[in-house]
């Protein structure tokens, strides 16, 4: 005989569902379930929680332990065979959907000197972040962006777009991300692969930094409709120097410092619809208060060490180390150096909460705004 029980989710709060099995309760939600149906009662407090309940946990993943797996597979697989080659973010709490945290995914991509990733399109948002190396270069529908350290990429929603590294280069190392587990989950995906494999550059090598990379100004006749920056590279130098500039006019901000987001210049909004990113500055010694707020974020160390607080955990890290924040979880960040900046590279889910009205934010109020650490990474 069977020992299901329905009322597990029961809560005995005024205007919550309160109800006990009883056996002839249970024979009505067996017939129910023959029919593929049940009662929104035996349910209702799970899928409507007080407050998001984020299935993700916080990671902290360390460059230094991830890079020589990251390198080993050059041996292993080649571009051709494993379409990219790449070692992905696996959070424990999403493993099912091969997510780093929510509905985001992201890995770690090498290529070496002369390698070549064949071209294809998909449904999903990409973007890229370069960590090391030398020569590696992306071409989005015909445009084609030669990459440094620290530079953002673009790689929207339906573009074609292949990328690789010049004979003349470097190993080079980046990471990826993307929003397929959100794509997913919509029933949305769609994948092609390029007919010739290659895609031909029609354009000026880096044409989008000349039109639309100078701060503050639209170039004149130049239209665009395309629900995506035209910018496809957002350059680390003027990154920076703009955070500098930030911080050295203003305040910081008491949780994040001084952040800026990157931006469409043509709408002033997220760079593309699905995907936001930002990179922020703490200033030598900044200690920052713990606040909250919905959307997943994961970030990367561009610049410093330092440690973060998340859900009362503390994870130091130092450049290129990413850890990820899940939605609703208090964090605080602290630069540990009392001389030298640190930055932090994010991308997140951010136009979506916005979107659709889902975004909340909270400070903590107890114990000056600062988390008790319970544990330590």
């Amino acid at each position: 005989m069977s020992n299901t029980s329905y009322d597990t989710y029961r809560e005995s709060v005024a205007g919550r569902a309160d109800v006990e099995d009883t056996p002839e309760l249970v024979a009505y939600y067996k017939d129910l379930d023959r029919l593929k149906a049940g009662a929104l009662w035996t349910v209702a407090n799970k899928i409507e929680p007080w407050q998001p309940k984020s299935d993700s946990v916080p990671v902290l993943w360390r460059y230094r332990e991830l890079r020589d797996h990251v390198l080993r597979s050059v041996s292993l697989v080649t571009p051709e065979k494993a379409g990219r080659r790449v070692i992905y973010l696996n959070n424990p709490g999403r493993q099912e959907v091969s997510a780093a945290v929510g509905w985001l995914y992201s890995g770690l991509q090498v290529m070496h000197p002369g390698e070549a990733a064949s071209a294809h399109a998909h449904s999903s948002s990409a973007l890229r972040f370069i960590m090391e190396g030398r020569g590696a270069y992306t071409i989005v529908d015909g445009h084609k962006m030669t990459l440094g350290a620290n530079d953002f990429v673009l790689t929207p929603n339906g573009t074609w777009h292949e990328h690789g590294v010049e004979a003349d280069g470097l190993p080079c190392i980046w990471q990826d991300g993307l929003d397929i587990p959100l794509v997913n989950a919509l029933e949305a995906g769609f994948y092609a692969v390029h007919p010739d494999l290659s895609q031909a550059v029609g354009y000026p090598v880096d044409d989008s930094v000349s039109i639309w990379g100078a701060a503050g100004l639209r170039p004149q006749n130049v239209g665009w409709t395309k629900p995506y920056s035209p910018l496809f590279k957002y350059q680390w130098e003027p990154t920076y120097e703009a955070l500098r500039q930030l911080s050295g006019a203003r305040e910081d901000n008491p949780y994040d410092g001084a952040l800026m987001h990157y931006t469409n210049p043509v709408s002033g909004g997220h760079v593309m619809a699905t995907i936001g990113a930002s990179m922020q500055l703490l200033r030598p010694g900044f200690e920052g208060k713990a606040h909250r707020h919905t959307g997943s974020f994961l970030y990367q160390v561009a610049k410093g060490k330092g440690y973060s607080i998340i859900n009362g955990q503390r994870f130091d890290w130092q450049e290129r180390d990413i850890f990820c924040v899940p939605s609703w979880a208090w964090h605080e960040h602290v630069n540990a150096s009392q001389t030298e900046d640190a930055c932090l590279f994010c991308f997140n889910d951010l136009p979506v909460m916005e979107k659709l009205g889902l975004y909340r934010e909270e400070a903590l109020a107890d114990n000056g705004g600062h988390q008790p650490v319970l544990s330590q990474e």
